[in-house]
């Protein structure tokens, strides 16, 4: 139990730690640059509150465990402390520079990337609030123009893929944090149109697209791509997972590999999550041996194994759906796949040497879901269940190895 308890414990530790040093390094900022006793008082105490609310944001999400935050960030929560601790440090160190050269926009996107949207906006708005609380002329202005800039920037960059593109999330970010500085300069303090008035902005947009390359870069290649190393390890047959299933029951093995093969084949020709609904193939029966198949029987084989966070969520999905919810497309497809292999199967076992068209079972099993009203349940379009239909019979010489 102690072992079992010591990630939770130790994670906790950070928290305190965040704490404590936000505290102590606010008091002492603001003691040794000559603040007021009230400047004191008040900036240490809103601090401690602000931080006191995103410790309770990061135990609530971890409450809801790796849902609770993006990508695998439940595994790795230190890289939000880590962060935190920059960003504390930079929030800071910002408020004895100019305003118009923080690059919060980046800022924003690092803290919810690495925990949540709602837990990265609101440590963001805390750090904005520090500096224009520890700036000597501070006001509501700064606040404003990088806390709109930052809720932008963390709407463009919420979803990262691997094959998602960043040119347009990073054109879009930087284009609303140039229209605001500028609106800020001519609005609030009342320049007028000149070189200069573009310069200092140009400046800010250089150094957050220099931060915002050099951390997406990062954080693809640590955090989004290695999910990708993830899947070639457990779509690999030899997977010790699946090894297991094969072992127990090598009717539900060969099943599993069969229904993947077409489901791979379907998402492939129609540009669906090809590995995730590959994985789903593979393991949405692993309990069956056991006569384990509802969600909370299985679940700990996923979590055990470490499972990308969307090949949870598609196996939750295609195992245990959620009442009027819209099914996604790589569902539809391991499930007609695994329905034409389960036939095929069946009908051979029951004798081997039959002769099956192909055609006739695949457009029945289609009309079968057709009329029973299940595609209602799926974001799939009819042009799509079509084309389906005929990836699955081509592959007539594929079913002939079932035998």
């Amino acid at each position: 139990m102690a072992n079992e308890n010591s990630p939770a414990k130790n994670i906790k530790l950070l928290y305190s730690v965040m704490f404590f040093v936000t505290g102590l390094f606010v008091f002492a900022f603001s003691y040794f640059t000559d603040k007021s006793i009230e400047a004191i008082l008040r900036n240490t105490i809103v601090s401690l509150m602000m931080i006191g609310s995103v410790i309770f944001m990061l135990l609530d999400a971890s409450s809801r465990g790796k849902e609770g935050f993006f990508y695998d960030n439940f595994n790795q929560r230190n890289r939000f402390v880590v962060a935190y601790i920059i960003g504390l440090l930079l929030s800071i160190a910002l408020s004895l520079v100019p305003n118009q050269f923080w690059p919060y926009l980046s800022v924003f996107v690092v803290l919810s990337l690495l925990s949540n949207t709602e837990i990265g906006l609101v440590t963001g708005v805390f750090f904005v609030s520090l500096s224009v609380m520890l700036k000597e002329n501070g006001g509501y202005s700064e606040l404003f123009m990088y806390v709109f800039a930052g809720i932008v920037a963390i709407a463009m960059f919420r979803d990262l893929k691997e094959n998602s593109s960043i040119g347009l999330p990073t054109f879009v970010s930087l284009f609303m944090q140039a229209v605001l500085l500028i609106a800020f300069n001519v609005l609030f303090l009342n320049r007028t149109l000149s070189f200069n008035l573009f310069a200092l902005p140009a400046l800010n947009l250089m150094l957050n697209l220099i931060l915002l390359l050099l951390f997406l870069n990062l954080f693809g290649v640590y955090v989004i791509r290695r999910s990708n190393d993830m899947y070639m390890e457990i779509n690999d047959p030899e997977f010790p997972l699946l090894v297991s299933l094969k072992e127990k029951d090598k009717d539900e093995y060969f099943r599993a590999i069969h229904t993947a093969y077409l489901a791979e084949r379907i998402a492939l020709g129609l540009s669906f999550n090809a590995r995730a609904a590959k994985t789903c193939s593979y393991y949405h029966r692993i309990g069956a041996p056991e006569g384990k198949l509802k969600w909370d029987e299985i679940k700990h084989f996923y979590e055990e194994n470490n499972f990308p966070t969307e090949a949870v969520e598609l196996l939750h999905e295609y195992i245990e759906p959620a009442k009027g919810s819209v099914k996604s497309k790589e569902s539809l497809a391991v499930m007609l796949s695994e329905t034409v292999i389960a036939s095929i199967m069946y009908l051979l076992k029951k004798d081997k040497d039959i002769k099956i068209d192909y055609d006739k079972l695949i457009d029945s099993v289609l009309d079968k879901k057709m009329k029973e009203g299940q595609l209602k349940d799926f974001d799939v379009t009819f042009k799509e269940f079509d084309a389906i239909g005929k990836i699955l019979k081509k592959e007539k010489l594929y079913y002939d190895f079932l035998r």
